[in-house]
C-alpha cells in the first residue's frame, strides 16, 4: 500500500439531465483520483479547502470518510462555499462544463505561510499527485509556496506526479499555462497528459515539449485522442495500440480514474505496459456511467 497526497479542489456537480433535472454530486480532477486510488487499496491524504457549516461542506467531508480518503489536511474556512460546477452532455457522451468557483476558499489555500503539517506529510509520502487545474486555481503566489513545498518533498526522494489537464478558461492564455507547466516539471517523476490538452497548450511546440519532458528524466504518459498510449521511460518508447472500444455514457472523469489506476499498478511495482491496462480497465468502466466517480459497485472486477 502507497502512501499518496493529493491537492487539489473538490467542487460540487451539478449532472444536467434534460427538462430542468440534475443530479448532485461532488468531484474535481484531483479527488477523483484521490478516490479511485483510496479504492485501489492505497492510503491518502486530501489536501484541500472547504468551507464551514453548510450542508455541501460536510457532504465533502462525509465523502472523503465514506471513500477513505484523509481530510486531516483539509481546511474548514468560516464564510465560504465550495466552488460549483455543471456539465451538459451531447449524444456521444461529450461534456461542456459551466462553472461558478470565484469564491472558493481553495484559492487561498496556499496563500498563507503556515505549512507545517502539509510539509510534514508530503516529505513523509512515497507519491504527491496534482494538476494544471490545481495550479491554476492557486494563482502565482499560491504556485511560490506550492512549489517550495515540492522542492523540500523531492529533495526527501518523494516521487510527484502530475497532470496538465489544460483548462484554457483558467488560464490568461496557452502560453501562460505552458510556461506554469514548464516550471513545475523539474520536480515531477510522472507526467500524464492528454494529447489535446497538449496540443491546445502548446501547438507545434507539443511535441519538443513532451521530448524536452522525457529527457529530463520524466516519465511521461501520453493519452492520444484515438485512444493509444505512448510511455516514455528511460530512454524507451511503450506504444500501445487503442483497446476495444466501450460506448461512453458520460466521458467525465476518464482521465482522473486512467491515472488512479495507471499510478497504484506503478506504485505497486508493475511495469509501463500492466499499468495502462489498469488505467484503462477503471478508466472503461467509469465512462458507462454518469459522474465522474461511479459507485463501489459499479467499480470493475481486477
Amino acid at each position: 500500500m502507497a502512501n499518496i497526497v493529493a491537492i487539489g479542489e473538490c467542487m460540487v456537480e451539478l449532472s444536467l439531465l434534460g427538462d430542468g433535472a440534475a443530479g448532485l454530486g461532488y468531484a474535481g480532477d484531483v479527488f477523483n483520483t484521490a478516490v479511485y486510488l483510496s479504492r485501489f487499496g492505497d492510503h491518502v491524504d486530501f489536501v484541500s479547502a472547504v468551507g464551514s457549516d453548510d450542508p455541501f461542506s460536510q457532504d465533502i467531508l462525509n465523502r472523503l470518510a465514506q471513500e477513505g480518503v484523509s481530510a486531516s489536511l483539509v481546511a474548514e474556512v468560516d464564510g465560504k462555499l465550495p466552488g460549483l460546477y455543471a456539465i451538459a452532455r451531447d449524444a456521444d457522451g461529450e461534456r461542456r462544463f459551466f462553472y461558478w468557483r470565484e469564491q472558493s476558499p481553495f484559492r487561498q489555500m496556499f496563500d498563507r505561510g503556515d505549512f507545517d503539517r502539509i510539509r510534514s506529510a508530503l516529505v513523509a509520502s512515497d507519491l504527491i499527485f496534482l494538476s494544471g487545474i490545481t495550479q491554476a486555481v492557486i494563482g502565482e503566489a499560491g504556485r511560490r509556496n506550492l512549489h517550495a513545498l515540492l522542492a523540500d518533498a523531492k529533495s526527501m526522494g518523494v516521487q510527484i506526479a502530475f497532470d496538465p489537464n489544460y483548462r484554457p478558461r483558467l488560464w490568461g492564455s496557452p502560453a501562460s499555462a505552458r510556461q506554469v507547466m514548464e516550471e513545475i516539471a523539474p520536480y515531477c517523476s510522472l507526467i500524464s497528459a492528454s494529447q489535446p490538452d497538449l496540443d491546445a497548450m502548446c501547438g507545434a511546440d507539443a511535441s519538443t515539449v513532451l521530448g524536452d519532458w522525457a529527457n529530463c528524466g520524466v516519465e511521461v504518459v501520453k493519452r492520444h485522442e484515438d485512444r493509444t498510449v505512448e510511455v516514455f521511460l528511460d530512454g524507451h518508447v511503450y506504444r500501445l495500440p487503442a483497446p476495444e472500444g466501450v460506448r461512453a455514457t458520460d466521458t467525465t472523469g476518464a482521465g482522473d480514474s486512467f491515472n488512479a489506476g495507471y499510478i497504484s499498478a506503478r506504485l505497486s511495482g508493475q511495469g509501463p505496459e500492466a499499468s495502462v491496462a489498469a488505467g484503462r480497465h477503471i478508466s472503461a468502466a467509469v465512462v458507462q456511467h454518469f459522474g465522474a466517480i461511479i459507485s463501489v459497485e459499479d467499480m470493475p472486477r481486477p
